[in-house]
């Protein structure tokens, strides 16, 4: 296929040019869609081979896509490393100008070329002699290289392949930033999401009108107890109705405010259970740091917490505090609130043996009393949620 299929007489693409720039974009939002692009480059521009990469400090080099043919055997994975990390083109056009559209005859005389090791021991061996292309600033102090190749017998490149490279190069940095800032952004959530996990405290997101968007872990074990607070047709619902009324009202508030920088304080309440300690409660608003371009509804997060289930493990104490496996345990248990006569009795050992316990875990935490021992032991990280 020629280029005149590509290029009509006044300098328009034709739809398959402006499919490769949509494939782009797609690929920004998907990053398995990279693979595959060096080759429609190329095909677009009737060239052998292409790359894509990016150049960052440190002479580190990542591999964005390759056509097939410049994909080499895993024993000749350090040498091929060699070669990108040391590209004489790519080196030639940083000196030539960044984002300046360039060939390889713009770079250098076909003899010197031919003297250069690069050509010697990786040109030739690729069957690459002629180049356009471009270098460009990707981002983080980073160069993105694009570089379109043709073998010796098809001829250099034209103007007006250069002038489609140009075409083509603000689409693929703007893809490039997009990609990484949806991967950043998609870390950031599944950072924030993951460390919900880890509470011991039921985090839901919920609208004004209870209806629930998101629910850590222990929010979504908490709600499905369905006893004393639960989810009905996806909102969250307190049994007890007038509890139920004060939660909805205290959402509304904290919703009011959740996009404008009014103060509003945390307000809380206790759920009551018939013969176990009450969940405790609490509504604030969710201020987010990022602009509302999908039309988020401003939200309000409500914290759950169940004394009875709050759990801490010995193993993480014994980390910590360096604790006999039986010191953490009456660690762990006197953090879930038992007495050290429940203690003794539950470990089926004498109450002086759990004193001395206490005595000695007393000393290895820098406590002087029991009550200041649990508060230590409860706000540490040994109460984090346990993994799988």
């Amino acid at each position: 296929m020629g280029l005149e299929n590509h290029v009509s007489p006044g300098g328009d693409f034709t739809s398959g040019f402006s499919d490769l720039i949509g494939s782009l974009y797609e690929a920004a939002v998907e990053p398995g869609l990279w693979s595959g692009m060096a080759g429609r480059i190329a095909a677009a521009f009737d060239s052998s081979s292409a790359v894509l990469k990016l150049n960052g400090s440190g002479g580190n080099v990542q591999l964005l896509d390759t056509t097939a043919n410049l994909v080499v055997s895993e024993t000749e994975t350090a040498w091929a490393d060699h070669w990108h990390r040391n590209d004489l083109w790519v080196e030639r056009s940083v000196a030539f100008g960044l984002s300046r559209v360039i060939t390889s005859q713009d770079l250098i005389s076909p003899e010197e070329e031919r003297r250069s090791a690069f050509y010697q021991e990786w040109l030739r061996r690729l069957d690459i002699h002629h180049m356009a292309g471009v270098v460009f600033p990707a981002g983080d102090g980073s160069i993105g290289v694009l570089g379109i190749h043709r073998p010796k017998q098809c001829g250099h490149f034209s103007v007006v392949d250069c002038r489609r490279v140009a075409v083509l190069l603000p689409h693929l940095r703007r893809a490039l930033l997009l990609g990484r800032r949806i991967a950043e952004t998609t870390l950031a959530e599944a950072h924030a999401l993951d460390a919900l996990d880890s509470l011991d405290t039921g985090v839901i997101s919920v609208d004004a009108g209870c209806r629930i968007h998101h629910a850590n872990a222990r929010a979504e074990a908490l709600l499905s107890e369905g006893q004393e607070i639960y989810a009905l047709n996806g909102r969250l619902v307190v049994r007890h109705q007038a509890l139920n009324l004060r939660l909805g009202s205290l959402v509304r508030d904290a919703v009011a405010v959740a996009g404008c920088s009014s103060a509003q304080p945390e307000a809380a309440f206790g759920i009551p259970r018939e013969g176990r300690a009450p969940l405790t409660l609490a509504v604030a608003p969710l201020r987010p740091r990022w602009s509302r371009l999908d039309g988020q509804p401003p939200l309000a997060l409500v914290f759950l917490r169940d004394p009875e289930s709050a759990t801490v493990s010995p193993e993480q104490l014994r980390n910590l505090f360096g604790l006999t496996r039986s010191e953490a345990v009456v660690a762990a248990e006197l953090a879930r609130g038992r007495s050290l006569a429940q203690i003794a009795a539950a470990q089926g050992v004498s109450p002086e043996t759990v004193r001395s316990h206490l005595k000695r875990l007393l000393a290895k935490t820098g406590t002087r009393r029991q009550a200041e021992a649990v508060a230590l032991i409860t706000r540490s990280v040994a109460g984090l949620a346990r993994r799988p």
